[in-house]
Protein backbone atom coordinates (compact mmCIF):
# COMPACT_ATOMS: atom_id res chain seq x y z
CA UNK A 1 0.00 0.00 0.00
CA UNK A 2 3.00 2.36 0.56
CA UNK A 3 3.51 3.28 -3.09
CA UNK A 4 -0.23 3.57 -3.66
CA UNK A 5 -0.40 6.05 -0.75
CA UNK A 6 2.23 8.17 -2.51
CA UNK A 7 0.46 7.94 -5.88
CA UNK A 8 -2.85 9.01 -4.30
CA UNK A 9 -1.34 12.41 -3.49
CA UNK A 10 -1.20 13.18 -7.22
CA UNK A 11 -3.58 15.15 -9.44
CA UNK A 12 -4.17 13.69 -12.91
CA UNK A 13 -5.82 14.94 -16.12
CA UNK A 14 -7.36 12.30 -18.39
CA UNK A 15 -8.95 12.70 -21.85
CA UNK A 16 -10.62 12.01 -24.45
CA UNK A 17 -12.64 8.88 -24.97
CA UNK A 18 -15.63 7.75 -22.97
CA UNK A 19 -18.50 5.56 -24.00
CA UNK A 20 -21.11 3.23 -22.59
CA UNK A 21 -19.96 -0.39 -22.50
CA UNK A 22 -22.80 -2.86 -23.04
CA UNK A 23 -21.38 -6.17 -21.80
CA UNK A 24 -22.56 -9.68 -22.68
CA UNK A 25 -21.10 -12.80 -21.04
CA UNK A 26 -20.92 -15.29 -23.91
CA UNK A 27 -21.94 -18.93 -23.61
CA UNK A 28 -21.22 -21.75 -26.05
CA UNK A 29 -24.96 -21.91 -26.84
CA UNK A 30 -25.12 -18.25 -27.86
CA UNK A 31 -22.14 -18.64 -30.21
CA UNK A 32 -23.59 -21.87 -31.62
CA UNK A 33 -26.89 -20.10 -32.31
CA UNK A 34 -25.13 -17.37 -34.30
CA UNK A 35 -23.15 -19.91 -36.37
CA UNK A 36 -26.29 -21.96 -37.07
CA UNK A 37 -28.23 -18.84 -38.09
CA UNK A 38 -25.62 -17.67 -40.62
CA UNK A 39 -24.24 -21.07 -41.70
CA UNK A 40 -20.91 -22.62 -40.63
CA UNK A 41 -19.51 -22.61 -44.17
CA UNK A 42 -20.33 -18.90 -44.65
CA UNK A 43 -18.67 -18.10 -41.32
CA UNK A 44 -15.55 -20.09 -42.23
CA UNK A 45 -15.25 -18.39 -45.62
CA UNK A 46 -15.63 -14.93 -44.09
CA UNK A 47 -13.03 -15.82 -41.42
CA UNK A 48 -10.53 -16.46 -44.22
CA UNK A 49 -11.33 -13.04 -45.68
CA UNK A 50 -10.69 -11.55 -42.19
CA UNK A 51 -12.88 -8.41 -42.41
CA UNK A 52 -11.25 -5.40 -40.73
CA UNK A 53 -14.55 -3.69 -39.94
CA UNK A 54 -18.12 -4.79 -39.31
CA UNK A 55 -20.59 -3.94 -42.06
CA UNK A 56 -22.98 -6.88 -41.67
CA UNK A 57 -23.71 -9.67 -39.12
CA UNK A 58 -21.46 -12.19 -40.92
CA UNK A 59 -18.42 -9.92 -40.45
CA UNK A 60 -19.15 -9.84 -36.73
CA UNK A 61 -19.61 -13.61 -36.30
CA UNK A 62 -16.49 -14.41 -38.39
CA UNK A 63 -14.24 -12.12 -36.32
CA UNK A 64 -15.87 -13.27 -33.06
CA UNK A 65 -15.21 -16.96 -33.83
CA UNK A 66 -11.62 -16.10 -34.81
CA UNK A 67 -11.11 -14.34 -31.44
CA UNK A 68 -12.63 -17.28 -29.54
CA UNK A 69 -10.50 -19.81 -31.42
CA UNK A 70 -7.24 -17.99 -30.59
CA UNK A 71 -8.36 -16.83 -27.13
CA UNK A 72 -6.95 -13.37 -27.87
CA UNK A 73 -8.72 -10.14 -26.95
CA UNK A 74 -9.66 -8.18 -30.07
CA UNK A 75 -11.48 -5.00 -31.06
CA UNK A 76 -13.12 -4.46 -34.44
CA UNK A 77 -14.87 -1.23 -35.50
CA UNK A 78 -18.59 -1.24 -36.31
CA UNK A 79 -19.13 1.18 -39.19
CA UNK A 80 -22.75 0.45 -40.11
CA UNK A 81 -25.10 2.31 -37.73
CA UNK A 82 -28.04 0.23 -38.99
CA UNK A 83 -26.64 -2.84 -37.19
CA UNK A 84 -27.60 -1.38 -33.78
CA UNK A 85 -31.03 -3.01 -34.00
CA UNK A 86 -29.56 -6.39 -35.08
CA UNK A 87 -27.28 -6.46 -32.03
CA UNK A 88 -30.04 -5.32 -29.69
CA UNK A 89 -32.39 -8.05 -30.98
CA UNK A 90 -29.77 -10.82 -30.69
CA UNK A 91 -28.19 -10.04 -27.32
CA UNK A 92 -29.28 -9.29 -23.79
CA UNK A 93 -26.70 -7.03 -22.16
CA UNK A 94 -25.70 -8.30 -18.72
CA UNK A 95 -24.11 -5.01 -17.63
CA UNK A 96 -24.03 -1.41 -18.87
CA UNK A 97 -21.17 0.62 -17.46
CA UNK A 98 -18.45 3.18 -18.11
CA UNK A 99 -16.26 2.42 -21.09
CA UNK A 100 -13.54 4.20 -23.00
CA UNK A 101 -10.02 4.52 -21.64
CA UNK A 102 -10.36 8.07 -20.30
CA UNK A 103 -13.63 7.24 -18.52
CA UNK A 104 -12.36 3.96 -17.04
CA UNK A 105 -9.13 5.60 -15.82
CA UNK A 106 -11.00 8.61 -14.35
CA UNK A 107 -13.36 6.37 -12.37
CA UNK A 108 -10.49 4.14 -11.21
CA UNK A 109 -8.33 7.01 -9.93
CA UNK A 110 -11.31 8.79 -8.34
CA UNK A 111 -12.33 5.55 -6.56
CA UNK A 112 -8.75 5.09 -5.34
CA UNK A 113 -9.13 8.55 -3.79
CA UNK A 114 -6.48 10.41 -5.80
CA UNK A 115 -6.20 14.06 -4.77
CA UNK A 116 -7.81 15.40 -7.93
CA UNK A 117 -8.92 13.75 -11.17
CA UNK A 118 -9.85 16.08 -14.02
CA UNK A 119 -11.58 14.21 -16.83
CA UNK A 120 -12.42 15.66 -20.22
CA UNK A 121 -14.46 14.22 -23.06
CA UNK A 122 -15.87 16.36 -25.89
CA UNK A 123 -19.19 14.45 -25.77
CA UNK A 124 -21.00 14.34 -22.43
CA UNK A 125 -24.58 13.17 -22.84
CA UNK A 126 -26.66 12.63 -19.69
CA UNK A 127 -26.40 8.80 -19.82
CA UNK A 128 -22.62 9.09 -20.26
CA UNK A 129 -22.32 11.52 -17.33
CA UNK A 130 -24.24 9.10 -15.10
CA UNK A 131 -21.54 6.46 -15.69
CA UNK A 132 -19.02 8.52 -13.68
CA UNK A 133 -18.58 7.61 -10.01
CA UNK A 134 -19.67 10.05 -7.29
CA UNK A 135 -16.96 11.91 -5.41
CA UNK A 136 -15.68 15.43 -4.77
CA UNK A 137 -12.26 14.62 -6.30
CA UNK A 138 -13.67 13.93 -9.82
CA UNK A 139 -14.02 17.09 -11.90
CA UNK A 140 -14.99 18.13 -15.43
CA UNK A 141 -13.62 21.43 -16.86
CA UNK A 142 -16.27 23.99 -17.82
CA UNK A 143 -15.77 27.52 -19.20
CA UNK A 144 -18.19 30.04 -17.66
CA UNK A 145 -18.07 33.80 -18.29
CA UNK A 146 -14.63 33.38 -19.87
CA UNK A 147 -13.21 31.64 -16.79
CA UNK A 148 -12.21 28.01 -16.14
CA UNK A 149 -14.34 26.28 -13.51
CA UNK A 150 -14.82 22.65 -12.53
CA UNK A 151 -17.94 20.60 -11.86
CA UNK A 152 -18.64 16.95 -11.26
CA UNK A 153 -19.35 15.35 -14.70
CA UNK A 154 -22.92 14.55 -13.59
CA UNK A 155 -23.54 18.28 -13.22
CA UNK A 156 -21.90 19.19 -16.54
CA UNK A 157 -23.77 17.03 -19.07
CA UNK A 158 -25.22 18.48 -22.28
CA UNK A 159 -28.66 17.31 -23.36
CA UNK A 160 -28.04 16.94 -27.11
CA UNK A 161 -24.54 15.45 -27.13
CA UNK A 162 -24.08 12.20 -29.09
CA UNK A 163 -23.38 8.97 -27.19
CA UNK A 164 -21.18 6.08 -28.17
CA UNK A 165 -22.08 2.48 -27.24
CA UNK A 166 -19.42 -0.23 -27.45
CA UNK A 167 -20.57 -3.83 -27.24
CA UNK A 168 -18.24 -6.10 -25.32
CA UNK A 169 -18.46 -9.86 -25.50
CA UNK A 170 -16.66 -11.48 -22.57
CA UNK A 171 -15.56 -15.07 -23.15
CA UNK A 172 -14.28 -17.71 -20.75
CA UNK A 173 -11.57 -20.31 -21.26
CA UNK A 174 -13.15 -23.74 -21.76
CA UNK A 175 -16.26 -22.49 -23.64
CA UNK A 176 -17.08 -25.01 -26.41
CA UNK A 177 -19.01 -24.84 -29.68
CA UNK A 178 -18.94 -26.36 -33.15
CA UNK A 179 -18.04 -24.78 -36.48
CA UNK A 180 -19.31 -27.37 -38.95
CA UNK A 181 -17.31 -30.54 -38.23
CA UNK A 182 -14.77 -28.73 -36.04
CA UNK A 183 -15.18 -28.51 -32.25
CA UNK A 184 -13.63 -25.33 -30.84
CA UNK A 185 -12.60 -24.95 -27.20
CA UNK A 186 -11.68 -21.40 -26.14
CA UNK A 187 -8.05 -21.51 -24.82
CA UNK A 188 -8.00 -18.25 -22.76
CA UNK A 189 -10.50 -15.89 -21.15
CA UNK A 190 -10.76 -12.52 -22.88
CA UNK A 191 -13.10 -10.18 -24.67
CA UNK A 192 -14.21 -9.25 -28.16
CA UNK A 193 -15.09 -5.57 -28.56
CA UNK A 194 -17.37 -4.21 -31.25
CA UNK A 195 -16.45 -0.53 -31.12
CA UNK A 196 -18.82 2.01 -32.65
CA UNK A 197 -16.95 4.32 -35.04
CA UNK A 198 -19.42 6.90 -36.21
CA UNK A 199 -19.05 10.37 -37.74
CA UNK A 200 -20.69 12.16 -34.81
CA UNK A 201 -18.08 11.01 -32.28
CA UNK A 202 -14.83 12.97 -32.60
CA UNK A 203 -11.61 13.26 -30.59
CA UNK A 204 -10.77 16.90 -29.86
CA UNK A 205 -10.81 19.69 -27.26
CA UNK A 206 -13.63 22.21 -27.69
CA UNK A 207 -12.33 25.60 -28.95
CA UNK A 208 -13.55 27.50 -25.84
CA UNK A 209 -11.66 25.13 -23.49
CA UNK A 210 -8.43 24.94 -25.51
CA UNK A 211 -6.91 28.25 -24.25
CA UNK A 212 -7.27 26.93 -20.67
CA UNK A 213 -5.18 23.76 -21.23
CA UNK A 214 -1.99 25.46 -19.91
CA UNK A 215 -3.94 26.29 -16.71
CA UNK A 216 -5.04 22.65 -16.40
CA UNK A 217 -1.42 21.57 -16.99
CA UNK A 218 -0.35 23.73 -14.04
CA UNK A 219 -2.91 22.06 -11.77
CA UNK A 220 -1.90 18.43 -12.39
CA UNK A 221 1.14 16.16 -11.95
CA UNK A 222 0.49 14.13 -15.09
CA UNK A 223 -1.88 13.60 -18.01
CA UNK A 224 -3.15 10.34 -19.51
CA UNK A 225 -4.40 10.77 -23.09
CA UNK A 226 -6.23 8.13 -25.11
CA UNK A 227 -8.89 7.55 -27.73
CA UNK A 228 -6.90 8.40 -30.86
CA UNK A 229 -8.01 5.06 -32.36
CA UNK A 230 -11.41 6.75 -32.79
CA UNK A 231 -10.12 9.22 -35.38
CA UNK A 232 -11.22 8.51 -38.96
CA UNK A 233 -9.12 9.18 -42.05
CA UNK A 234 -11.84 11.37 -43.59
CA UNK A 235 -15.12 12.95 -42.54
CA UNK A 236 -18.06 14.02 -44.69
CA UNK A 237 -17.69 17.67 -43.57
CA UNK A 238 -14.25 17.85 -45.24
CA UNK A 239 -12.18 17.46 -42.06
CA UNK A 240 -9.69 14.59 -41.92
CA UNK A 241 -7.27 12.75 -39.61
CA UNK A 242 -4.55 15.36 -40.25
CA UNK A 243 -6.84 18.10 -38.88
CA UNK A 244 -7.59 16.19 -35.65
CA UNK A 245 -3.97 15.12 -35.17
CA UNK A 246 -2.79 18.73 -35.58
CA UNK A 247 -5.28 19.70 -32.86
CA UNK A 248 -4.14 16.76 -30.68
CA UNK A 249 -0.52 17.94 -30.99
CA UNK A 250 -1.55 21.47 -29.99
CA UNK A 251 -3.36 20.06 -26.94
CA UNK A 252 -0.20 18.27 -25.72
CA UNK A 253 1.97 21.36 -26.29
CA UNK A 254 -0.57 23.58 -24.48
CA UNK A 255 -0.75 21.21 -21.49
CA UNK A 256 3.06 21.38 -21.26
CA UNK A 257 3.36 25.13 -21.95
CA UNK A 258 3.56 26.47 -18.37
CA UNK A 259 5.03 23.33 -16.78
CA UNK A 260 6.61 20.28 -18.39
CA UNK A 261 3.83 18.01 -17.16
CA UNK A 262 4.46 14.31 -17.90
CA UNK A 263 2.10 12.95 -20.54
CA UNK A 264 1.24 9.27 -21.01
CA UNK A 265 -0.39 8.10 -24.24
CA UNK A 266 -2.40 4.90 -23.97
CA UNK A 267 -2.20 3.31 -27.40
CA UNK A 268 -4.98 1.06 -28.66
CA UNK A 269 -5.33 -1.05 -31.75
CA UNK A 270 -5.74 0.96 -34.98
CA UNK A 271 -6.71 -1.32 -37.87
CA UNK A 272 -5.87 1.14 -40.65
CA UNK A 273 -2.09 1.17 -41.26
CA UNK A 274 -2.04 4.72 -42.68
CA UNK A 275 -3.90 6.11 -39.67
CA UNK A 276 -1.75 4.10 -37.25
CA UNK A 277 1.37 5.59 -38.83
CA UNK A 278 -0.03 9.13 -38.57
CA UNK A 279 -0.82 8.72 -34.85
CA UNK A 280 2.64 7.28 -34.12
CA UNK A 281 4.65 9.90 -36.02
CA UNK A 282 2.55 12.87 -34.89
CA UNK A 283 2.02 12.11 -31.20
CA UNK A 284 4.63 9.67 -29.86
CA UNK A 285 7.51 12.21 -30.12
CA UNK A 286 5.55 14.73 -27.99
CA UNK A 287 4.72 12.45 -25.05
CA UNK A 288 6.89 11.04 -22.26
CA UNK A 289 5.33 7.63 -21.80
CA UNK A 290 3.41 5.15 -23.96
CA UNK A 291 1.48 2.04 -22.88
CA UNK A 292 0.43 -0.85 -25.13
CA UNK A 293 0.12 -4.64 -25.35
CA UNK A 294 2.34 -6.98 -27.37
CA UNK A 295 -0.04 -7.10 -30.35
CA UNK A 296 -0.03 -3.31 -30.47
CA UNK A 297 3.79 -3.09 -30.37
CA UNK A 298 3.86 -5.43 -33.38
CA UNK A 299 1.39 -3.15 -35.21
CA UNK A 300 3.52 -0.09 -34.35
CA UNK A 301 6.75 -1.73 -35.53
CA UNK A 302 5.04 -2.75 -38.75
CA UNK A 303 4.00 0.86 -39.36
CA UNK A 304 7.59 2.01 -38.69
CA UNK A 305 8.89 -0.39 -41.36
CA UNK A 306 10.10 -3.26 -39.14
CA UNK A 307 7.77 -5.82 -40.70
CA UNK A 308 9.98 -8.91 -40.09
CA UNK A 309 10.31 -8.15 -36.38
CA UNK A 310 6.56 -7.41 -36.19
CA UNK A 311 5.80 -10.78 -37.83
CA UNK A 312 8.08 -12.55 -35.33
CA UNK A 313 6.23 -10.94 -32.40
CA UNK A 314 2.86 -11.91 -33.91
CA UNK A 315 3.96 -15.49 -34.65
CA UNK A 316 6.22 -16.48 -31.74
CA UNK A 317 5.50 -13.97 -28.96
CA UNK A 318 9.12 -14.21 -27.78
CA UNK A 319 10.26 -11.87 -25.01
CA UNK A 320 13.54 -11.03 -26.78
CA UNK A 321 11.63 -9.77 -29.84
CA UNK A 322 9.41 -7.58 -27.66
CA UNK A 323 12.51 -6.15 -25.90
CA UNK A 324 14.16 -5.46 -29.25
CA UNK A 325 10.98 -3.79 -30.53
CA UNK A 326 10.73 -1.71 -27.36
CA UNK A 327 14.33 -0.50 -27.69
CA UNK A 328 13.66 0.58 -31.29
CA UNK A 329 10.53 2.43 -30.20
CA UNK A 330 12.01 4.45 -27.33
CA UNK A 331 15.00 5.39 -29.50
CA UNK A 332 13.09 6.36 -32.66
CA UNK A 333 10.36 8.23 -30.77
CA UNK A 334 12.60 9.55 -27.97
CA UNK A 335 10.25 8.23 -25.28
CA UNK A 336 11.16 8.47 -21.60
CA UNK A 337 9.43 5.20 -20.79
CA UNK A 338 7.59 2.47 -22.69
CA UNK A 339 5.27 0.15 -20.79
CA UNK A 340 4.14 -3.13 -22.36
CA UNK A 341 1.43 -5.30 -20.82
CA UNK A 342 0.72 -8.90 -21.79
CA UNK A 343 -1.23 -11.76 -20.19
CA UNK A 344 1.90 -13.22 -18.58
CA UNK A 345 4.23 -10.28 -17.95
CA UNK A 346 4.55 -6.50 -17.68
CA UNK A 347 7.62 -4.69 -18.99
CA UNK A 348 9.21 -1.26 -18.73
CA UNK A 349 11.92 -0.06 -21.11
CA UNK A 350 13.69 3.24 -20.40
CA UNK A 351 17.08 4.71 -21.26
CA UNK A 352 19.89 4.01 -18.78
CA UNK A 353 19.86 7.61 -17.49
CA UNK A 354 16.29 7.32 -16.16
CA UNK A 355 16.23 8.66 -12.56
CA UNK A 356 14.51 5.51 -11.24
CA UNK A 357 16.44 2.36 -10.38
CA UNK A 358 15.44 -1.02 -11.83
CA UNK A 359 14.09 -1.95 -8.40
CA UNK A 360 11.86 1.14 -8.33
CA UNK A 361 10.63 0.44 -11.86
CA UNK A 362 9.78 -3.12 -10.76
CA UNK A 363 7.84 -1.76 -7.77
CA UNK A 364 5.81 0.43 -10.13
CA UNK A 365 4.90 -2.57 -12.31
CA UNK A 366 4.14 -4.59 -9.18
CA UNK A 367 1.56 -2.01 -8.13
CA UNK A 368 0.08 -2.10 -11.64
CA UNK A 369 -0.41 -5.89 -11.77
CA UNK A 370 -1.80 -5.95 -8.22
CA UNK A 371 -4.33 -3.26 -9.12
CA UNK A 372 -5.37 -5.16 -12.26
CA UNK A 373 -5.69 -8.41 -10.28
CA UNK A 374 -7.97 -6.63 -7.80
CA UNK A 375 -10.11 -5.32 -10.66
CA UNK A 376 -10.29 -8.74 -12.36
CA UNK A 377 -11.31 -10.34 -9.02
CA UNK A 378 -13.95 -7.77 -8.10
CA UNK A 379 -15.08 -6.51 -11.52
CA UNK A 380 -14.64 -2.92 -10.33
CA UNK A 381 -12.44 -1.06 -7.84
CA UNK A 382 -14.59 1.00 -5.50
CA UNK A 383 -12.14 2.07 -2.77
CA UNK A 384 -8.40 2.07 -1.93
CA UNK A 385 -9.07 -0.96 0.33
CA UNK A 386 -9.88 -3.07 -2.75
CA UNK A 387 -6.18 -2.99 -3.67
CA UNK A 388 -5.52 -5.57 -0.93
CA UNK A 389 -7.58 -8.16 -2.83
CA UNK A 390 -4.96 -8.05 -5.59
CA UNK A 391 -2.13 -8.87 -3.20
CA UNK A 392 -3.74 -12.26 -2.55
CA UNK A 393 -3.82 -13.22 -6.24
CA UNK A 394 -0.90 -15.53 -7.15
CA UNK A 395 1.51 -14.87 -10.01
CA UNK A 396 0.72 -16.79 -13.18
CA UNK A 397 2.12 -20.30 -13.59
CA UNK A 398 4.54 -19.14 -16.31
CA UNK A 399 6.17 -16.61 -13.98
CA UNK A 400 9.45 -18.47 -13.51
CA UNK A 401 9.66 -19.28 -17.22
CA UNK A 402 9.12 -15.58 -18.03
CA UNK A 403 12.01 -14.58 -15.73
CA UNK A 404 14.27 -17.21 -17.30
CA UNK A 405 13.47 -16.13 -20.87
CA UNK A 406 14.00 -12.51 -19.89
CA UNK A 407 17.48 -13.20 -18.47
CA UNK A 408 18.33 -15.08 -21.69
CA UNK A 409 17.06 -12.16 -23.78
CA UNK A 410 19.17 -9.68 -21.79
CA UNK A 411 22.28 -11.78 -22.39
CA UNK A 412 21.57 -11.97 -26.12
CA UNK A 413 20.65 -8.33 -26.70
CA UNK A 414 22.73 -5.25 -25.93
CA UNK A 415 20.81 -3.59 -23.10
CA UNK A 416 23.61 -1.55 -21.48
CA UNK A 417 22.15 1.76 -22.68
CA UNK A 418 18.72 0.84 -21.31
CA UNK A 419 16.92 -0.19 -18.18
CA UNK A 420 14.64 -3.10 -19.00
CA UNK A 421 12.56 -4.65 -16.23
CA UNK A 422 9.95 -7.36 -16.39
CA UNK A 423 7.63 -8.89 -13.82
CA UNK A 424 5.19 -11.81 -14.09
CA UNK A 425 1.52 -10.83 -13.83
CA UNK A 426 -0.86 -11.81 -11.08
CA UNK A 427 -3.45 -13.80 -13.00
CA UNK A 428 -7.01 -14.32 -11.80
CA UNK A 429 -8.21 -17.81 -12.85
CA UNK A 430 -11.86 -16.84 -13.37
CA UNK A 431 -12.00 -13.05 -13.76
CA UNK A 432 -15.33 -11.33 -13.07
CA UNK A 433 -14.45 -9.13 -16.06
CA UNK A 434 -11.43 -8.47 -18.28
CA UNK A 435 -12.63 -5.05 -19.51
CA UNK A 436 -10.33 -2.19 -18.60
CA UNK A 437 -7.49 -4.35 -17.28
CA UNK A 438 -4.96 -2.84 -19.70
CA UNK A 439 -6.13 0.67 -18.75
CA UNK A 440 -5.88 -0.25 -15.06
CA UNK A 441 -2.31 -1.51 -15.55
CA UNK A 442 -1.30 1.63 -17.45
CA UNK A 443 -2.93 4.01 -14.95
CA UNK A 444 -1.34 2.14 -12.02
CA UNK A 445 2.07 2.03 -13.69
CA UNK A 446 2.14 5.66 -14.86
CA UNK A 447 0.86 7.19 -11.61
CA UNK A 448 3.22 5.10 -9.44
CA UNK A 449 6.07 6.01 -11.83
CA UNK A 450 5.21 9.71 -11.26
CA UNK A 451 5.01 9.18 -7.49
CA UNK A 452 8.50 7.62 -7.48
CA UNK A 453 9.88 10.50 -9.59
CA UNK A 454 8.30 13.00 -7.20
CA UNK A 455 9.91 11.26 -4.22
CA UNK A 456 13.29 11.74 -5.93
CA UNK A 457 12.42 15.36 -6.77
CA UNK A 458 12.69 14.43 -10.46
CA UNK A 459 9.15 15.55 -11.33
Amino acid sequence: MGLLEEARKLSIYTAYNTNVDAITYLTGETVQGLIDELGAENVRRRMEEYPREINEPLDFVARLVHALKTGKPMAVPLVNEELHSWFDSHFKYDVERMGGQAGIIANLLASLDFRRVIVYTPHLARKQAEMFVEGPNLLYPVVEDGRLTFRHPREAYRENDPIKVNRIFEFRAGTRFRLGEETITVPFSGRFIVSARFESIRIYTEPELKPFLPEIGLQVDGAILSGYQGIKLRYSDGKDANHYLREAKRDILLLKREKDVKVHLEFASIQNRELRKKVIYNLFPLVDSVGMDEAEIAHVLNALGYSKLADRIFTYNRIEDTVLGGKILIDEMNLEVLQIHTIYYLMYITHADNPLSEEELRNSLELATTLAAARASLGEIRSPEDFKVGTEVPYNERGEYVKLRFEEAKRRLRTREYKVVIIPTRLVKNPVSTVGLGDTISAGAFTSYLALLKKKEAL
